[in-house]
């Protein structure tokens, strides 16, 4: 399946993007001559692996009669001091709120999502550490 998008320049350091008909503003911020309309490409790529690897889990724990939960995921990533600067380590953390929940059904979905599913994560795992947190109802698992 091919995927198109086409960024087209606004001014200064802003860019509106559309992607399969969808619009947004990417921007850098003031100390790099931008004006921070909107998230910068870089941190796109932090939502876009928390986004994926979402999808997944919600979608494999559905599988599992797992759904009753609530679910953030917390991406945040290191980057190196030199150019081109990348990110050398990226830490995912699945945070689950929710009564009686199956640790092991969530281990394995997350794992699930990390090894076999979420095409962005395998992208970013052959330039990244990758670090995965859970944490159900604040405990970590």
């Amino acid at each position: 399946m091919k995927q198109k998008s086409t960024v087209t320049f606004i001014d200064k350091m802003a860019f509106d993007v559309e992607l399969n008909g969808h619009h947004f503003t990417i921007d850098a911020d003031a100390g790099v001559g931008g004006e921070n309309k909107g998230p910068s490409p870089k941190g796109l790529i932090l939502s876009s692996l928390g986004g994926c690897t979402g999808m997944d889990v919600v979608s494999i724990l559905r599988k599992m009669k797992v759904t009753e939960y609530e679910l953030s995921i917390d991406v945040s990533g290191e980057l190196t001091n030199e150019h081109p600067k990348i990110y050398h380590t990226i830490t995912i953390e699945f945070k689950f709120i929710g009564n009686d929940l199956p640790e092991s059904k969530i281990k394995k979905a997350v794992e699930l999502s990390e090894t076999r599913y979420c095409g962005v994560s395998e992208m970013l795992r052959k330039a990244s550490e990758m670090k995965t947190i859970i944490y159900v109802n604040g405990e970590e698992i």
